[in-house]
């Protein structure tokens, strides 16, 4: 390429140099006095060396200019590809932020999605903000050694670099001039790009700033109580938590929170205690909500947990259980109502993984199913033995929902999959 055609002009243009220095030290010594002679030969070749060793450094440092400017664009354009991402998922929120106005409902959905991709634009924004500041650094220290290397050119070219050479280092400062203005034009693009950041950063603290006016339901109930019969996403806010999204199912003896769901085997269940502290899964196929929220939601009085589930032979089981849950301390323990499962099964379990285990009798439990919801229901007076296919589990307020010939007690019913 051209660095490397001028590189080896160059080195050409050395030997000539130290070749004609040589041939007349060569003249001289036999026209001279021995010690001046070899005073001069010393001084010329010390001079050559210099000039060398500033000509190595600025080939070197041009070198290392390309290489940082590659590195760097490849830095921003990956940069770049992320913030399309960015656009694009801000594009689809600035859709929803539009219907805000018109449906409170799709307002609290949208800010809840717009925490989420809050924290990704901060991390990204500090990101950009880093690799800014160590290219503004490196350009400072790139800019100070030719500065000192040019300095040191110039005392030394006046009296012994040719003309060629002299072209040929000028010709060198182009190229890093020229590279320097490609660091400044990528500068200014990581600036106006961290600009767009700060812009939607703006935008969706005014939105969270207005959702947070809005007085949320606490449950699903309040939500059936206004009138709502259509199954879906819902935000609520119980106990003055942070609003998050429920799936909301109503049916015709009050409205349920789906706390579980388990249908087509898309979602690996087999998780630690901080997934199912955290909630895991999509709620449009298999999820877990999570402990967090689910104790938020229960911490409101007594609840009702609303089973079904469906074997291999699509039989379906419907059970129903009075219940209250506590908090972490009691790694949420859950107390069954009026004999619990039944007369002989446990009615206080506390929640286990395979990770955290709470000392319960069957070990097994926790390590084949990972949630107290499925431990003690799936071994449970009716269903013994049972293969579970599919697998749905709600909360309910206990005044929202209606018991009668439900089980009450922790009683099973069976019908067939129609």
């Amino acid at each position: 390429g051209e660095p490397g055609q001028v590189t080896m002009n160059f080195a050409l243009l050395m030997i000539l140099v130290v070749e004609t220095y040589v041939f007349s030290i060569t003249v001289d010594m036999s026209t001279e006095e021995p010690i001046l002679a070899q005073v001069q030969t010393q001084s010329s070749f010390a001079a050559l060396d210099d000039v060398q060793l500033i000509a190595n450094g600025l080939l070197q440092l041009g070198k290392n200019l390309r290489d940082f400017v590659q590195k760097t664009k490849d830095q921003i354009n990956d940069l770049i590809q992320k913030l399309n991402i960015f656009d694009s998922s801000f594009y689809q929120l600035s859709i929803l932020a539009s219907e805000i106005k018109e449906e409170e409902d799709e307002l609290k959905k949208t800010t809840v999605m717009l925490k989420a991709n809050n924290e990704e634009i901060k991390n990204l924004s500090l990101e950009i903000n880093s690799k800014a500041e160590d290219i503004v650094r490196e350009r400072v220290q790139l800019r100070n050694q030719v500065e000192r290397l040019e300095l040191k050119l110039t005392g030394l070219s006046q009296g012994l670099l040719s003309a060629d050479q002299v072209a040929e280092i000028s010709a060198l400062k182009e190229v890093i001039q020229a590279q320097e203005r490609s660091i400044a034009e990528l500068l200014k693009a990581m600036k106006e790009q961290r600009e767009h950041l700060n812009y939607q950063k703006n935008k969706i603290k005014s939105l969270e700033n207005k959702v947070h006016c809005y007085n949320f339901p606490k449950h699903c109930g309040e939500i059936f109580g206004k009138g709502e019969e259509t199954n879906g996403l819902y935000a609520i806010k119980p106990n003055q938590s942070e609003p998050f999204l429920v799936y909301c199912e109503f049916t015709e003896v009050g409205a349920f929170t789906v706390i579980q769901r388990r249908q087509d085997g898309s979602v690996n269940f087999d998780r630690s205690w901080q997934s199912y502290e955290d909630g895991f899964g999509d709620f449009k196929s298999d999820f877990w909500l999570g402990l967090k929220k689910i104790s938020s939601i229960a911490s409101q009085g007594d609840s009702v947990l609303h089973v079904q589930m469906e074997d291999w032979k699509r039989e379906k089981y419907l059970m129903e259980f009075e219940c209250s849950l506590e908090g972490p301390a009691s790694n949420y323990t859950i107390h069954f109502k009026s004999g619990g499962l039944t007369s002989e099964s446990q009615t206080r379990i506390r929640f286990s993984t395979k990770d955290h285990y709470d000392g319960n009798n069957n070990q097994n439990c926790a390590h084949d199913y990972t949630a107290f919801t499925l431990c003690p229901l799936a071994f449970s007076k009716g269903a013994g033995g049972l293969v579970v296919v599919e697998t749905s589990i709600s909360m309910a307020k206990a005044s929202s929902a209606n018991l009668a010939g439900r089980g009450s007690n922790g009683s099973t019913t069976k019908d067939k999959a129609t």
